[in-house]
């Protein structure tokens, strides 16, 4: 999964990526932006890790993370060409400045509507082409598919322009697919990130009420104190009233509030987690560990973390309890599976 940290300049978000990821930022990477990986901590599998002790160690769900250059405040000129690298990332993580006094839920608010002006110029672009094409000798099927789509494209753009959300538009399934196919900034999973100077007050009400899940950490403190002495980090901690780093939660949060869940797979070779979207079936979680278990899935033995940890981690006590479960290839795998997929070779 790749997210996109977008925000203004001056929000931190370089800052917030460093933290995240642990990366040093490459000067020669501003314009095009910078990629680094984070493993999503999970005592889930580390405790797995503990009891199966694999050759191989255990690997962990990680989120790819783009940090792309800064949008400007007051000048939008450039701003859609800035979120063009993010066309092919999978969700959003928009960073806010929590340092000045702007308005938060100002500042989210003026970033969606950088995000529609982005997708309107690209809307528009399309409908240009499209109608150029349809003034051209083409056969008659042809133009029938241009028209369909300019139809579509124009509703789209309409939709926007009435700060509508795509999303809530009765497309039918192949008007679907087509508007994927557009990497509409505004069709893509969202998460807000406040940069803070420290974590003692609540999010202000008028930005939940815009973005309920929003998160934030005084990432810039969490970096100082991590670089004292275990001793001189605990006092400065304690005084400052912070409990410890707060980037284990905030990955997790991120990785959840984009839509995705992991199952286990285990053994003495190698103990991991896997990550899937949300509601995926049986068939194609397993199409995650490798395509021959998808194309020759017969069934998957289940168990829940809880279930399997209960059981001194072995499945046939699983089965011998009654907490193993024989899945078929519909089943939408849950978050925390212990799953062993059988299939044909």
């Amino acid at each position: 999964m790749k997210v996109g940290l977008v925000g203004y300049s001056g929000s931190g978000k370089s800052t917030v990526f460093q933290w995240l990821t642990g990366a040093d930022p490459d000067a020669a990477k501003v314009q095009q932006g910078q990629m680094a990986m984070a493993d999503v901590p999970d005592e889930r599998l580390d405790k797995l890790g503990v009891h199966f002790k694999p050759k191989k160690g255990t690997k962990y769900a990680a989120i790819a993370f783009l940090d792309t250059p800064g949008l400007m405040l007051d000048e939008r000129k450039d701003n859609p060409r800035l979120l063009g690298i993010l066309r092919e990332a999978n969700g959003l993580l928009v960073v806010l400045d929590g340092y000045s006094a702007t308005n938060l839920a100002e500042q989210l608010t003026r970033f969606r509507e950088e995000l529609v002006f982005a997708d309107l110029d690209i809307l528009h672009n399309r409908a240009d082409k499209l109608t150029s094409q349809l003034k051209r000798n083409k056969p008659a099927k042809e133009k029938e598919v241009d028209l369909a789509e300019l139809d579509m494209v124009k509703k789209v753009q309409t939709a926007l322009e009435a700060g509508q959300s795509p999303r809530d538009l009765s497309l039918r399934s192949e008007e679907e697919k087509l508007i994927r196919s557009f990497q509409l900034l505004t069709l893509k999973p969202e998460m807000v990130f406040v940069n803070r100077g420290d974590s003692s007050t609540p999010l202000p009400a008028d930005l939940l009420m815009l973005a309920p899940g929003a998160i934030g950490a005084p990432v810039q403190l969490e970096r100082e104190l991590a670089e004292l002495d275990e001793e001189s980090r605990a006092a400065f901690a304690a005084e400052l009233g912070v409990s410890g780093s707060s980037r284990g939660q905030t990955l997790r949060d991120i990785f959840y509030g984009m839509g995705r869940v992991v199952f286990f797979t285990v053994g003495d070779d190698e103990c991991r987690a896997w990550a899937i979207d949300r509601d995926t079936p049986a068939v194609e979680a397993a199409g995650a560990i490798h395509t021959d278990l998808s194309k020759g899935f017969v069934r998957a033995n289940v168990m829940s973390h809880a279930d399997f940890l209960a059981a001194g981690y072995e499945e046939k006590n699983c089965k011998a309890n009654g907490t193993l479960r024989q899945e078929s290839k519909e089943y939408l795998v849950k978050d925390g599976d212990v799953m062993h997929v059988l299939a044909n070779k």
